[in-house]
């Protein structure tokens, strides 16, 4: 190398636009002079020989000191022991300034018990399970119960850590002065002879309500953490078995709900289930001991069931017969998800096979299994689950329940909710959405859904508007007058169909008057109904034959056939008549039929 006094310095940068001259600005000439004078100012310095080499140092310094454990110390040599508390080994008391206690996680130089006789933090370490625990004991606090490990703690577990602690204290302080009690004189209350010593607890119950109130703002995990740590508290007040009942059922129903709704790890489930176990249940609150006892949505029989692999809901392993039998609480809490979800294959494949401790409860949320086929966009499914031979859930209809399903199936839309029983599909507030991938129900089976309803639930068969809103299908236009042998033929194949109980339909009888046949299929199903007894209000349901007078001229003539009913029906419907202003005429004996109204 040229020892002329010049040092070449060349750039790796591939990118330079340069065109390699001394203008280039990767290639600079430094003299050997400004080397000499810049190395000297440095914290090392150059021999004479580093300019003869193909690589120069510049610049260096002792690398700078992180903060880091005592035992890794690279100043001061640390002496390892198994549990030695008794005294310093070694020279374990030095410290320099970035070291922090293993136990205490902060500086060691802020530790109290650093060499302390006995509690000698300084020989801690992290090869040794005696400080870990040490260590764990004194960085979770009251999470070590738990079993949580440090790398489970975040900042919203930590924060759980503060207000347990706290909440342990004051706890700690009011029921003292709850056993201590307190005199009349200090409640304010006249005396009244031997003074004696009034216990109130109220004052105890209101600070764990309070608690367990706050706990329920905070992270999931936090949530669970603290209300079981808040029972751990309160649960040796035993002798006050009716406030501790209310207070640890409001506990496990919020533990239960963060299990199944949360997204916790099984791991920590687990755990969560562990801590239970071990509280001390007094004998009278025994039917509580299994609260926490759910299945996590990892479980190798729950699973099985969703995806369809098991459709009885028992699993043989090892000789043991597993049975998917899970408290009522618990399954309407999956209920709730899997409908948030949109799951409601897996919600039907469930409710289908599931056991409870509650069955009348459980039968209530099966019988919504009809609706969350159709949500599912499955109506010829949906048709099959209402009509179930065994405990049929249409037979269960109430009328709004009828009419709910049946603009379900003539619209593939659906209310917008959330539910756990028949009932809550009738709210009139909620709002209607399509149902994805769903196609309305051609009008065929939309009128033998309604009649299979009308004949297997008598809610559905005597309350008038049903019957308005079925009519309602087959008279939506005016339709041709069928010629008369069809008319009359219709009345054998009509009571034919409604004789069976799956109302099949001869495809002959639709072939020629398709529309026609339907309506007289249902206008003759409406002849029964007037037959078996009174129908109020009856002027709706006569008015949708407005636009198919020959239709309510055909049932006139089957009504005739018992003249005395025939009668009587119309005299039932004169008051109606007059009240609302609706006019009805019929000249009985032509059985021509007038129909206007009178406003």
């Amino acid at each position: 190398m040229s020892t002329s006094g010049e040092i070449i310095i060349l750039s790796d940068d591939e990118d330079g636009g340069g065109d390699g001259g001394e203008n280039d600005p990767s290639c600079l000439i430094v003299e050997t002079e400004d080397v000499k004078k810049k190395t000297t100012t440095t914290d090392c310095v150059l021999p004479p020989s580093a300019l003869d080499e193909d690589l120069v140092v510049t610049f260096s310094r002792r690398a700078e000191v992180l903060p880091h454990a005592r035992y890794d110390c690279p100043i001061h040599p640390f002496t390892s022991t198994d549990c030695e508390t008794g005294a310093p080994a070694g020279s374990n008391q030095c410290v320099c300034d970035q070291c922090f206690c293993y136990i205490c996680d902060k500086l060691a130089s802020s530790c109290a018990v650093w060499c302390q006789t006995g509690m000698c933090h300084c020989n801690s370490h992290n090869k040794n399970q005696f400080w870990s625990n040490l260590r764990n004991q004194a960085v979770l606090g009251v999470l070590t119960s738990f079993k949580l490990t440090l790398s489970e703690v975040d900042s919203h577990l930590q924060h759980a850590k503060t207000m347990l602690q706290n909440f342990r204290r004051e706890l700690s302080a009011l029921f003292s002065s709850f056993i201590k009690g307190q005199t009349p004189q200090e409640l304010g209350l006249p005396q009244q002879g031997r003074q004696a010593l009034i216990h109130n607890y109220t004052p105890v119950f209101e600070f764990v309500s309070s608690f367990l109130s706050k706990a329920e703002e905070q992270d999931s995990r936090a949530a669970a953490i603290m209300n079981l740590g808040a029972a751990e508290d309160f649960i040796g007040h035993f002798q006050f078995s009716g406030s501790v009942m209310v207070l640890l059922q409001r506990v496990t129903a919020l533990v239960q709900k963060q299990m199944v709704m949360a997204s916790f790890t099984p791991e920590f489930s687990r755990k969560l289930q562990d801590f239970y176990q071990r509280l001390h249940i007094p004998s009278e609150m025994k039917c509580m001991r299994n609260s926490l006892c759910v299945r996590p949505w990892d479980d190798v029989l729950l699973v099985s069931v969703l995806k369809g692999q098991n459709v009885s809901g028992v699993r043989k392993d090892r000789g043991r017969k597993d049975i998917l039998f899970e408290q009522m609480s618990v399954v309407l809490l999956r209920t709730q998800l899997l409908q948030h979800q949109c799951r409601y294959r897996e919600l039907c494949r469930y409710l289908r096979v599931v056991q409870t401790d509650n069955p009348s409860r459980l039968k209530q949320v099966q019988e919504l299994v009809p609706f969350f086929t159709c949500m599912e966009g499955q109506f010829t499914s949906a048709l099959s689950s209402l009509f179930a031979s065994v405990s049929a859930p249409a037979s269960c209809f109430t009328p709004h329940l009828f009419l709910c399903y049946l603009r379900i199936f003539r619209t593939a839309t659906a209310p917008k909710l959330t539910v756990s029983q028949p009932t809550q599909l009738c709210c009139s507030d909620a709002a209607w959405e399509a149902i994805q991938g769903a196609v309305p129900l051609k009008r065929v089976e939309l009128v033998k859904f309604a009649l299979r309803a009308h004949m297997c639930c008598a809610a559905v068969y005597i309350d008038p508007q049903c019957w308005t809103s079925l009519l309602s299908i087959v008279n939506v236009t005016a339709l041709p007058e069928p010629d008369s042998r069809f008319q009359l033929e219709a009345r054998d194949v009509v009571n034919s169909i409604l004789q069976g109980s799956n109302m099949n339909i001869p495809r002959l009888f639709l072939d020629v008057y398709p529309n026609q046949a339907l309506l007289l299929l249902v206008t003759g199903a409406l002849h029964l109904r007037i037959l078996h007894a009174g129908l109020t209000p009856a002027i709706p349901v006569l008015n949708t034959f407005k636009d198919n007078v020959w239709a309510f001229k055909w049932l006139c003539d089957n009504l005739s056939s018992n003249e005395e009913r025939f009668k009587s029906f119309f005299q039932e419907i004169a008051p109606e008549m007059e009240n609302t202003g609706s006019l009805l005429v019929v000249e009985l004996d032509s059985f021509q039929v007038q129909s206007r109204s009178q406003s």
